[in-house]
């Protein structure tokens, strides 16, 4: 059936537990955001506990892409910290992880079902796209009149493209006092999966309000909006068959802050009880 439309869950409200294949991450607990049941392919965040540690070499058949949210992560010798990002191919050798002595928090999307396979040789760096870190916090922001597909006053950091897809991922950054002029919008889709993690601030729209922590699994062709925020957002986007384009809607809809929480989750998707505040540090 492929994955199932996820819009929106706040993270907080998942159970930790033992998601992945023996071998892969042993000892680290996983909220599940989305998988695809027939590819394997999922979107996690991950929980090392203090001083974790997995030895040796691994190879794994699916692609890996992480982003720290809290705490310290080693792979072989490079040494992630919190806003660090990096893209791992099928077959990319690590050797030897390791948690810092806080642990951490690390949202990591898989492209297929994680497994270990020894065999494997080591990918092609420019044909993968393969990005072994980024300091995210040293990359400068582009701002909309430099990207046709942001609104005026959002900027943008890309994180990465995939050469032979077009598969995107990227931060995007939202002024405060964020409305549609004259308090309506177009509405827009998009030809391509959209995902997104909320990391800092409020975003407002047409299914409630999303605050740290809070993340969609959007299929091609969902319309949604319009959009606004009180005090700014920061968050993770990707995008699944292509970049993104946005189309949008001839009318417009009036927008209002603070939305009716209106989601559209999966019918076996098990929630804690909603949390009375959000944590501002919700992983």
């Amino acid at each position: 059936m492929g994955r199932a439309h996820v819009e929106f869950v706040q993270s907080q409200r998942l159970r930790w537990q033992d998601a992945l294949p023996a071998g892969v991450r042993d000892g680290a607990a996983a909220r599940i955001l989305s998988a695809d049941r027939d590819s394997g392919a999922c979107s996690l965040v991950l929980r090392y506990p203090p001083h974790w540690r997995q030895p040796g070499e691994q190879r794994l058949v699916a692609d890996e892409e992480l982003f720290v949210l809290d705490g310290e992560l080693a792979i072989g010798a490079q040494r992630y910290t919190t806003h660090d990002y990096a893209y791992l191919p099928a077959g990319f050798a690590r050797r030897g992880l390791a948690a810092g002595a806080r642990g951490a928090i690390v949202l990591t999307f898989f492209g297929a079902r994680p497994a270990v396979d020894a065999t494997l040789r080591d990918p092609e760096p420019l044909a993968t796209g393969l990005v072994e870190r980024l300091d995210v916090y040293a990359m400068p922001w582009i701002y909309a009149d430099a990207h046709a597909q942001m609104r005026p006053g959002c900027g943008r950091k890309t994180l990465r493209q995939d050469p032979r897809t077009g598969d995107t991922t990227w931060l995007l950054t939202s002024p405060p006092h964020g409305t549609p002029p004259g308090g309506a919008g177009q509405r827009e889709t998009h030809p391509t999966v959209e995902e997104v993690f909320v990391l800092i601030g409020d975003l407002h729209g047409n299914c409630g309000v999303m605050r740290p922590g809070a993340y969609f699994w959007r299929p091609p062709g969902i319309v949604h909006g319009p959009y606004g925020t009180r005090l700014g957002a920061t968050s993770l986007y990707r995008t699944v068959g292509g970049p993104l384009v946005a189309e949008w809607t001839a009318d417009r809809t009036p927008f209002h802050f603070d939305p009716p929480y209106t989601p559209f989750l999966p019918p076996d998707l098990a929630l804690l009880p909603e949390p009375a505040t959000l944590d501002a540090k919700p992983y």
